[in-house]
């Protein structure tokens, strides 16, 4: 007899209203991030002839290159030498209160 007692009418308008408001917010809140995001965006800067030709990279030759590309290949790929011997210790406490299950509960 409890169904009988619900008004459907009133509680699928306060569903439909419910979805409609949360998808209207989170509509909203899009548009306010957009928002910022054109508001905040830094803008670029024009650069003068000058400063394009000073930027562009100076031509090396393949001597030059072939040098740059062997000190990095031996910088980054080194490597540590390593022994195989853990070095981890495990000391048994006699006693500790920490593990005791009768204590903790």
């Amino acid at each position: 007899m409890t169904m009988l007692a619900i008004n459907w009418g009133n509680a699928l308008i306060i569903t439909v209203v419910g979805f409609s408001l949360v998808f209207a917010v989170l509509v909203l809140l899009i548009g306010v991030i957009k928002i910022f995001g054109l508001v905040f965006a830094e803008k670029p800067q024009k650069q003068s002839v000058a400063t394009v030709a000073a930027a562009a990279p100076v031509q090396s030759d393949e001597e030059e290159m072939a040098a740059i590309a062997f000190a990095l290949h031996m910088f980054y790929d080194m490597h540590d030498e390593e022994s195989d011997v853990l070095t981890i210790v495990h000391e048994d406490a006699a006693y500790s209160p920490w593990n005791q299950k009768s204590v903790t509960f």
